[in-house]
């Protein structure tokens, strides 16, 4: 089982790289690589008190996979935002990659994913909440390789996270 100690950090190269797209032939390593992302999660969660989606390359595992837990756990294979709203927004962004830096970063309202279920069933979301929809589009950046740093609007775009008081 993945820890914390496996979590890549902001800097390793394999942040970089493009995700290989999950073959229905490995579905059966699939619940494996969600139990480790979901534990790792949960690591983060402890720890920094954020988190609600990871990319299974945070892990080193060089799929297009991701996992969410919002109000219930969701497994993506091969998510593709197929369409994305003409409005967006400024927001700061975080990253379990680099959980103490926050990055300034505009994103679209809504978009559309089209991916498999966790039972390699086709699946379209119509994501309208902005929240979500940011999600989703970091989420998915990391399977492209793209961090949200490098997204930063400009150059005074970071920021330390504020510690929690008595911390």
């Amino acid at each position: 089982m993945k820890t914390l100690a496996d979590l890549l950090l902001l800097g390793d190269p394999r942040l970089y790289e493009t995700c290989a797209p999950v073959l229905e032939a490995e579905l059966p390593l699939v619940a494996g690589w969600v139990a480790d992302l979901h534990a790792v999660m949960e690591d983060i969660r402890a720890t920094y008190s954020f988190g609600r989606g990871i990319a299974a390359p945070q892990l080193g595992i060089m799929k297009r996979l991701v996992y969410l837990n919002v109000d219930r756990p969701l497994v993506l294979i091969n998510p593709e935002l197929v369409e994305m709203s003409a409005a967006t927004f400024e927001l700061w962004d975080d990253c379990m990659s680099f959980p103490n830096l926050l990055v300034r970063v505009r994103r679209h309202q809504q978009v559309t994913v089209r991916y498999r279920d966790a039972n390699w069933q086709p699946q379209t979301w119509q994501v309208e909440d902005a929240s979500l929809a940011e999600l989703l589009q970091h989420e998915c950046d990391h399977l492209d390789g793209v961090l949200c740093t490098m997204r930063a609007l400009d150059p005074q775009a970071f920021r330390w996270r504020p510690t929690p008081s008595g911390a």
